[in-house]
C-alpha cells in the first residue's frame, strides 16, 4: 500500500519519505549526483523499484489521502474530516508491516473494494520522466534489470498493464512473495535466493530512504534516491544517498 511516513495534515500532498529533508538549491543536488555517478563497467545488475521511482507517486499519494478518504466517508457515512482522520490512524498502525502495502488487507480493514478503486482511477497511473529511454539503455548495455517492489500484486499487475514496463525486466520480485517488505532487516539476504547478485556489482535507486539504508547496511555498492517521487509534491534531498531528478544524471 504505502511507502515510509505518513503527512497527518489533513490537505497534505504526500504520505511517503518524511525523514527526507527539503533542499531548495537543486543545482547542488544535481552535482551531488554526479559526483557519485557509477562505474558502469563494474555494475551487473540494476535493481529499481516501481512506485515514486519508476512511476510518479502522485497516483498513490493522491489515492490514500484523496480518493480513499472520500469513498471511505460515503461508505461509512462520515464527514470527510472524520474519514481522513480515522485513515491516518489506521495508516499510522500498520506502518512497518506488509499489510502496510497490501491490497487485501485494506479491502478487509476499510470494507472497500481497493482494487477496483485502483483499476476505476488508472488513468492517473504515469512514467516518470526519462524512464523508458534509460530502461532501454541499460537493456541495450546488456545489464540486469530487476523490479523490486513492495506494491502488492493487485497494483503491480494493474501498473504494468497499464505502463506496459514489464518488457525490460529481466525479473520481478515482490515483497510480499519474500515475506518481508525491503525496508525490513534480513529482506536483502533473503531476496539473494530469488534473484542472486553480487552486492559489489549493483545498483539500487528507490525513492524511500530506509529501503536505501537497509540495502546499503547489507552491502549493496551503489544507491540512488529520487529527488521528487511525486511530480506535484515537493522535492526532497538526503545527506547519505545521492538522488536523480532525471536518470539521464547517472548515465555515462
Amino acid at each position: 500500500m504505502l511507502k515510509t511516513g505518513i503527512a497527518t495534515t489533513r490537505r497534505g500532498n504526500t504520505l511517503y519519505n518524511i525523514n527526507m529533508t527539503i533542499d531548495a538549491d537543486s543545482k547542488k543536488i544535481l552535482s551531488k549526483a554526479r559526483d557519485k555517478a557509477p562505474d558502469w563497467e563494474n555494475i551487473e545488475t540494476v535493481l529499481l523499484d516501481m512506485d515514486g521511482t519508476l512511476l510518479d507517486l502522485h497516483f498513490d499519494n493522491y489515492f490514500w489521502l484523496q480518493h480513499v478518504p472520500l469513498c471511505y466517508a460515503q461508505k461509512h457515512e462520515l464527514s470527510e474530516d472524520e474519514a481522513h482522520q480515522q485513515l491516518m490512524q489506521r495508516y499510522s498502525d500498520a506502518r512497518g508491516s506488509l499489510d502496510w502495502y497490501c491490497v487485501d488487507f485494506w479491502t478487509r480493514e476499510l470494507a472497500l473494494d481497493i482494487g477496483q478503486l485502483k483499476h476505476d482511477m488508472a488513468e492517473k497511473i504515469a512514467i516518470r520522466p526519462e524512464v523508458v529511454n534509460f530502461l532501454q539503455w541499460l537493456n541495450d548495455h546488456h545489464k540486469r534489470v530487476v523490479l523490486v517492489t513492495n506494491a502488492h500484486p493487485v497494483s503491480l499487475d494493474l501498473k504494468m498493464e497499464k505502463t506496459g514496463l514489464h518488457i525490460h525486466f529481466d525479473n520481478i520480485i515482490n515483497a510480499h512473495d519474500i515475506g518481508l517488505a525491503k525496508e525490513n532487516e534480513g529482506f536483502w539476504e533473503k531476496l539473494q535466493a530469488d534473484e542472486p547478485y553480487n552486492k559489489s556489482k549493483t545498483l539500487l535507486i528507490d525513492d524511500n530512504l530506509e529501503v536505501l539504508e537497509s540495502a546499503h547496511d547489507y552491502g549493496i555498492r551503489y544507491c540512488y534516491g529520487i529527488q521528487q517521487p511525486d511530480s506535484m509534491g515537493d522535492a526532497i534531498s538526503s545527506k547519505q544517498f545521492a538522488v536523480l531528478s532525471n536518470f539521464k544524471e547517472i548515465l555515462p
